[in-house]
């Protein structure tokens, strides 16, 4: 079958592309810098969910500046999204990583593209994905984390809920306490392998403002939730062999970013932690999980923060 190229804003193309992995067909996006020698590359990943390869309509405007900084990016549809096959809700964080790491050896594999120049950069879950991505392989030459946590599922998700909770009206500091407690009820049940029908039970007596929340979980979706909701990610941070960029919006109501923070320093400060292996830390004041000021506009700044990193990591000179 031959690839569909559309036309992308500013003169370059985008094409749709699909890649196979462990049994999976992936359908994705590459767009490339408009002609010239072989350029830079990124794949990028998206969060949790059902994501697709715009993450919504997170992806498309930090893909336009990096195609015009001269960098090529792919990005793709999670498994049973879109145009891919196979089922999200199945997969485990090993899939995922597995997935974007097939998704780099495709991108390498372009001509237009320099092969020891292509890196991974992923939002929110995909931050896990990437940093597990490049632990499982020697020749991922940087990775970037974008609002990704520094912490388990769990204490991230208990960080979102306890957020949420208190910046909500008419919810009293006992109320959220109560709500927490019956989360780490949930939380505690999972880790003992508990069948849906009891943490629902849980999730439901007493009756806590955590109770309608959990309620829109189904059996399939607490199979996936107890499955990674202790996956840790200082262990990969500590076998990273490359750079890495982990940005954060300073509001952000989803991760914990001072905890994250900490805990990529410690594992950069690690005796055992490579070398080659720097962290970089960028905080952008004023700006959410996706690194938005107003809700709708990137931070200033984010961008070109962004792309001359990564041309830094590269020898490239970006925007």
């Amino acid at each position: 079958m031959r690839p569909v190229v559309v036309a992308a804003p500013g003169g370059v193309l985008s094409e749709n592309i699909t890649f196979a992995n462990a049994g999976v067909v992936l359908a994705g996006s590459l767009t490339l810098p408009d002609g010239g020698a072989p350029t830079p590359g990124v794949v990028m990943v998206g969060g949790s969910g059902p994501s697709d390869r715009d993450n919504d309509t997170h992806f498309p405007p930090i893909r336009r500046h990096l195609v015009d900084a001269g960098i090529a990016v792919l990005s793709y549809d999670k498994r049973g999204v879109g145009g891919s096959s196979g089922d999200w809700l199945d997969a485990t964080m090993d899939d995922l990583a597995s997935d974007a790491a097939a998704a780099l050896d495709f991108l390498r594999a372009r001509p237009e593209v320099r092969s020891g120049a292509a890196g991974l950069f992923g939002h929110s879950e995909g931050g896990w994905v990437v940093l597990r991505a490049t632990t499982l392989r020697d020749d991922v030459p940087w990775v970037v984390t974008n609002g990704g946590p520094g912490t388990t599922p769990a204490a991230q998700d208990r960080y979102a809920l306890d957020t949420s909770l208190r910046r909500a009206e008419g919810i009293s500091d006992d109320e959220v306490e109560a709500a927490l407690a019956a989360y780490d009820r949930v939380v505690e049940a999972g880790r003992r392998d508990a069948d849906f029908a009891e943490v629902a039970r849980l999730a439901e007596s007493p009756p806590t403002a955590f109770t309608e929340i959990a309620a829109e979980v189904d059996e399939r979706y607490w199979r996936l939730l107890k499955r990674k909701q202790d996956h840790d990610p200082v262990p990969d941070a500590l076998r990273l062999r490359c750079p890495h960029l982990a940005i954060f919006g300073a509001d952000d109501e989803v991760v914990p970013v001072a905890d994250s923070i900490r805990l990529f320093t410690a594992a950069a400060c690690h005796r055992d932690r490579d070398s080659r292996a720097t962290l970089t830390v960028e905080v952008f004041p004023g700006a959410d999980h996706r690194v938005r000021t107003d809700g709708t506009s990137l931070a200033p700044g984010y961008l070109d923060t962004l792309s001359r990193w990564i041309n830094g990591r590269t020898g490239d000179q970006g925007v």
